[in-house]
């Protein structure tokens, strides 16, 4: 057995081990537990998208608040993947606030453009970094399909005070599992991401773009495991 498969291994026995301590994954669709963490780390899964050994596997690592000048939350980050609940767009969202939500829309842009389903303003418009409220009301039933596929996704949280451990912890692990550098959990022929517009998603597996062309260091499993055993 590979080192890589050690500690891929120990990562998801690691995750497990979260699981149990936090009682198990939650879904944005779901609504919120009664408390979170101020700050940490969030592990996305997504059905359909399993190991080997049939347990599902990690699409995306996010967090948040990495540098001095941040002060946000892990959860309003969580919100702003999350979409709207309520005012007059509700189950829509703003992707331009979320990279995670921008990129999952391309790849429904992507994959439902041969059954004509997205008009073209939007499909042209989506990765405009500003848009107005005619292009907003436009593209709300987009939203609407990011947030439902966003929110369904299970995902489990880090309780990570510490800005270094928040940013190795994630840095590594999108590394570590990232198929453009090695990881060995491959993405199913069904995946939602192998539409995405972005090349980095579509090869890695993962909805991340940054650190998916990196080396990991495996030390960052011990960082890992001592904020799991305090969750």
């Amino acid at each position: 057995m590979t080192a890589r498969q050690d500690d891929t291994d120990r990562f998801y026995a690691l995750l497990h081990d979260l699981g149990d301590r936090v009682g198990g994954p939650r879904k944005l669709s779901d609504g919120s537990p009664q408390r979170w963490p101020a700050q940490g780390v969030l592990f996305f899964c997504e059905d359909g998208q399993d190991r080997l050994s049939g347990s599902h596997r990690v699409v995306r690592v996010d967090t948040h608040a990495l540098t001095q000048k941040s002060t946000s939350t892990l959860w309003q980050r969580l919100c702003s993947h999350r979409g709207c609940v309520s005012g007059s767009r509700p189950g829509g969202g703003d992707h331009r606030t979320s990279n995670f939500r921008m990129r999952v829309g391309t790849a429904l842009l992507s994959r439902d453009h041969p059954r004509g389903q997205w008009p073209a303003a939007v499909r042209r418009g989506w990765s405009e970094r500003r848009a107005g409220f005619a292009a907003r009301d436009g593209e709300y039933l987009l939203e609407v399909a990011v947030t439902e596929h966003i929110g369904g996704m299970p995902f489990l949280w880090l309780a990570a005070r510490d800005r270094g451990d928040r940013a190795l912890i994630t840095g590594n692990a999108i590394a570590l599992l990232s198929g453009r550098s090695g990881g060995l959990d491959q993405a199913s022929a069904q995946w939602l991401g192998l539409s995405a517009e972005s090349e980095k998603v579509r090869t890695s597996g993962l909805w991340n773009e940054d650190h998916v062309d990196e080396d990991y260091d495996p030390a960052f499993l011990d960082t890992l495991e001592r904020l799991v055993r305090t969750a």
